[in-house]
């Protein structure tokens, strides 16, 4: 019925063509005819750059929505249209990118874009982008508006260009030139709704109408806020631009007034008044100047707000109306002689309600409606998730990116800085062309805390340089079963072995007392995932297909104390700024509360963690984690703030959040003693980082980021994280005059090395950033090789095989097993490992994020390494291979011999790994001779050292003898009376128990 419908009335639009063709012809030039963009019929294919195509998006993995060319007899047409549905809790969407690789398209003939759509009557706003200049459909600007679904069936949806505002809060940095020039036009976004699940239809995407004359010139302002000290005097700089950068070919007025704001005219200010004009002819990019003087009366005040309405005649206005704003002044927080503690006091003690919820709130820099936002809700920080990043992604456009939202923190009263933060977890990971450090995992493997640090100040360097203030970091999980897909964000699976890495929070902050954080090289750490989220059981997780992630840890008392509870004390005790809640919830067996999500645990976030560990930072909430508690939304803030926490990372819902908490403290659900503390600890750190001395970036140590020496820390750890576990015949090190077959699927690939968490938040294979693969390096060392991926080469004529094989990167529950993943090589790894050791002597290196079960072919593999996630810096993989560096690396966590015997741990009761932790067999090393003689004499020194607390002494004997032991055992075969006393000794180690660790030793060389 509708089919027939739209065809009668396309019969009659026929018929009345030439009326409206005689009409157009009195009225001028006839609309151009339609041009289509998409019809849907399976012209332009699902794909993504650089082909044309389209594809989907969304903030997590759930979020993208499932799209499909519908055959529909009601199409309005043709035969299909595109079909989607979608259940987002984030955000998601889909875009039709034009081919890169070709020109971008002209649509200034035209005065709009429409299609249909097919309404649900929901209400909902729908944003609609097009993309406008740059170099492809990624790197352009992105101009937006809206329609609302408030109609049921086909509707065509008109969208005319004159209606698109700019989008200041997305991609590229700086813009292009702020004009919507439609001459270089890459296509279209939509946005759908989130909160509920939804299904749509659209069809027949094309332009229509004709220019809207208006386009052609366009006028803009220099900022969107203008600061000032008080009595100086403001300069707005305003600009024409025109599409093409012709000259306009119209007058241009723009009047100009200072009016409303919170300044007093004539007090505070000099109003000013008049009108600019840019005669027809003017050059496109001409700028003109209005300087709006301030008086000084000497008293102290909050900062105030000078309006400068602008009323343009002739071309698009600004999308905003720029602010003057008179700097605040002779408060007593803004002097920087007085204590922290007084600073904060008199601030707080001035702040309303509003701003004090406004500085709970942290919101994603991608997800805000408008940049505008960050002084209306007096936001206290911003953030970037995984892979939001600017364009282009480089140091320069992120400084300029965060300095520009730190301009808007300018029109506040208080003018309080925000804090920005990233998750930068093995290195500035977001950052194209910075240093990425081995993973946790690999870190934990090199046991060197010194190193650590180092990684740690890598890390701090980069991050500020870029304006970051903030890192995500370190994950001070004890990982206790590999099938979690955190496992690698994870230093071990000891306690002990977590807290001697942590020397990575001076690293990262400097000393304990947080004196070092105002430096250009410092950064605001974050201990997380408070607490017990490398616990959480296989199958527990309820998080969409996650298995382990975000799951239950059902623990004693005794054992959350003594594994999961340790490494933060000690995170307390070095000063950390800030700490992050896990997703997990936390089940204490015999408290009769049963499994409680961690955000809502108010006896460990203020009892333990605030109370009688101390810690007197802030506690950050996990991404929209609030939203995973029971109840309302009224209910999830009140429950989080009331356990502890004292801001909110809510990326898409920071008005709903703000809002929410003022609601709730006004109705007394929420003491203000509990805001007044929440906002006393962030304001601690923001004036311990000096962000209300210096809020910009201090950008001076922007060109150690890559730098030779910072890779060169890198390329240490990368050496230092490889550890040997089998080494028949002596392998390895290679020699530079053998012949070298390398073959496997990560041999080659930058991305697989890097892991998850690198460039985006699951990171990707191939070559995504600037670095060194595992080849690479082996080339550089003066190799003499020949590289075939899949061995498909001819094998013959070569001394030895290097097979590396391994994962493809992943995060957080994505990578969980069963959930997609297993602890296997792929088949293709396989049949490389076997082809390469069945014609050679070979090596093994195991490229991942946790041990693979490669025990079914260890027998024919002559060495086997476990390289885990090295980073950016393949030479140093290369560095151990070719012997300029030894293999000292240490089995961070327990290599097991199947699925089956999942979670096993040092310390269990049944233990019978393949490798134990604590194992790594070490090269250019002499072994001691003597046996259960020397042990004896080295054990009754470990003795001496203990006594003495001589831990350099301690830890040397105890590594004498770990190496006879190992030995011994790798000669005679790994056995679980071998295994258990072997992985107790490591633990003991790092405990201080030198003595005890050569006694367990002694134990595992008279088993093998």
């Amino acid at each position: 019925m509708r089919r027939t419908a739209l065809l009668a009335s396309a019969a009659l639009l026929t018929a009345l063509i030439p009326l409206a063709s005689a009409q157009a012809a009195q009225n001028g030039a006839a609309d151009p005819a339609p041009v289509p963009v998409d019809r849907f019929e399976g012209e332009v294919p699902f794909a993504s750059q650089p082909a044309e195509g389209i594809f989907t998006w969304g903030g997590d993995s759930d979020d993208p929505p499932a799209l499909r060319l519908a055959a529909r007899s009601d199409a309005p047409e043709g035969a299909k249209v595109l079909s989607g549905t979608y259940d987002i809790s984030g955000y998601g969407g889909f875009t039709h990118d034009f081919a890169a690789d070709r020109p971008a398209h002209d649509w200034s003939a035209h005065k709009g874009i429409r299609f249909w759509w097919d309404g649900q009557d929901d209400g909902r706003k729908i944003p609609f982008e097009i993309k406008d200049g740059g170099a492809n459909g990624e790197a352009s600007e992105l101009w937006t508006t809206s329609f609302t679904d408030d109609f049921t069936g086909w509707k065509q949806i008109e969208l005319p260009f004159a209606d698109f505002t700019y989008r200041t809060d997305y991609q590229p940095v700086g813009g292009i030139d702020h004009v919507l020039g439609l001459t270089g036009m890459w296509g279209y976004a939509l946005t759908l709704p989130t909160g509920v699940k939804g299904r749509f239809a659209m069809d027949g995407v094309e332009l229509y109408g004709r220019a809207d004359q208006s386009l052609r010139a366009s006028v803009t302002t220099d900022a969107a806020v203008y600061p000032v000290k008080e009595g100086g005097t403001a300069t707005v700089h305003v600009t024409v631009a025109t599409t093409g950068s012709a000259p306009i070919d119209e007058p241009v007025t723009v009047a100009y007034a200072t009016a409303g704001g919170t300044a007093d005219p004539g007090r505070d200010y000099t109003p000013v008044s008049g009108t600019l004009t840019f005669p027809a002819g003017t050059a496109s990019g001409t700028s003109r100047t209005i300087e709006v003087p301030t008086t000084g009366d000497r008293s102290a005040e909050p900062a105030e707000t000078i309006p400068l309405r602008l009323t343009v005649t002739g071309a698009k206005a600004p999308a905003e109306t720029p602010q003057v704003v008179v700097d605040a002044h002779g408060l007593p927080y803004l002097d920087p002689k007085l204590p922290v503690r007084k600073r904060v006091a008199d601030l707080v003690s001035r702040m309303s309600l509003a701003e004090k919820a406004g500085q709970m709130t942290q919101a994603e820099r991608g997800a805000m409606s408008a940049p505008g936002d960050i002084a209306d809700y007096a936001l206290g920080s911003l953030l970037s998730g995984g892979g939001s990043t600017p364009t282009p992604n480089t140091p320069e456009a992120w400084a300029r990116m965060i300095d520009a939202f730190q301009l808007r923190s300018r029109a506040t009263r208080f003018q309080i800085p925000l804090v920005y933060g990233v998750d930068a977890v093995h290195g500035h990971n977001n950052l194209a062309g910075a240093t990425i450090v081995p993973h946790n995992i690999g870190i934990g493997a090199t046991r060197d805390p010194a190193l650590a640090e180092e990684t740690g100040a890598v890390t701090a360097s980069e991050v500020r340089a870029t304006g970051v203030q903030w890192d995500f970091a370190p994950c001070l999980c004890v990982s206790r079963d590999e099938r979690w897909g955190r496992s690698y964000e994870s230093f071990g699976e000891d306690p002990a072995l977590v807290e001697s890495m942590e020397t990575v929070v001076q690293g990262l902050q400097g000393r304990p007392d947080g004196r070092d954080l105002s430096r250009g090289d410092k950064v605001l750490a974050t201990a997380k995932h408070f607490v017990g989220d490398g616990g959480t059981g296989y199958g527990s997780s309820t998080t969409g297909t996650y298995t382990v992630d975000q799951g239950v840890t059902k623990v004693t008392r005794q054992q959350l104390e003594a594994v999961h509870l340790a490494p933060f004390r000690t995170a307390v005790d070095r000063g950390i700024g800030s700490v992050m809640p896990s997703y997990s919830s936390l089940d204490v067996l015999g408290d009769g509360q049963g499994p409680v999500k961690m955000h809502a645990r108010a006896d460990m976030i203020n009892g333990v963690l605030k109370g009688r560990m101390g810690f007197d930072g802030f506690v950050i909430s996990d991404w929209n984690a609030i939203d995973q508690l029971p109840g309302d939304y009224a209910s999830h803030v009140r429950a989080s703030v009331n356990a502890g926490l004292d801001m909110m990372m809510v990326p898409y819902t920071y008005k709903e959040f703000s809002t929410t908490l003022a609601e709730e403290v006004k109705a007394g659900r929420i003491g203000e003693r509990r805001i007044d503390d929440a906002v006393s600890r962030i304001l601690t750190q923001k004036f311990r980082l000096g962000l209300f001395e210096h809020p910009y970036t201090d950008t001076a140590g922007a060109s150690r980021i890559g730098s030779a020496a910072h890779r060169d820390v890198a390329r240490r750890a990368a050496a230092e994280s490889q550890v040997l576990l089998k080494n028949a015949g002596g392998v390895l090190p290679l020699r530079k005059d053998q012949k070298v077959y390398v073959a496997g699927s990560n041999a080659d690939d930058l991305g697989n090395q890097t892991g998850g968490w690198t460039i985006t938040w699951q990171g990707a294979s191939g070559t995504h950033t600037q670095g060194t693969t595992i080849l690479q390096g082996m080339r550089n060392a003066g190799a003499d090789l020949t590289y075939s991926k899949d061995a498909s080469a001819p094998l013959t004529g070569y001394d030895v095989g290097v097979v590396v094989v391994g994962e493809t990167p992943y995060a957080e529950g994505v990578g969980d097993v069963g959930n997609g993943h297993d602890l296997q090589l792929s088949a293709a790894d396989r049949a490389a490992v076997d082809k390469v050791c069945a014609a050679m002597r070979c090596a093994v290196l195991v490229v991942s994020g946790r041990p693979q079960l490669i025990g079914d072919r260890l027998g024919d593999i002559d060495a086997l390494v476990a390289s885990w996630l090295p980073g950016t810096e393949g030479d140093g993989v290369a560095d151990v291979l070719y012997g300029k560096r030894p293999f000292t690396g240490q089995l961070p966590v327990t290599w097991p011999r199947s699925e089956a015997q999942l979670p096993v741990n040092v310390g269990d009761a049944s233990y019978d790994p393949q490798f134990p932790y604590g194992w790594g067999l070490t090269t250019l090393t002499k072994v001691p001779a003597g046996g259960a003689a020397t042990l004896k004499a080295l054990g009754a020194a470990a003795t001496v050292a203990e006594r003495a607390h001589a831990q350099g002494a301690g830890r040397s004997l105890v590594t004498r003898a770990r190496l006879i032991v190992q030995e011994k055992a790798a000669a005679s075969g790994m056995s679980a009376a071998v295994a258990k006393p072997f992985a107790d000794a490591d633990h003991l180690l790092l405990t201080g128990r030198y003595g005890a660790a050569v006694e367990r030793l002694t134990a595992a060389y008279r088993a093998a």
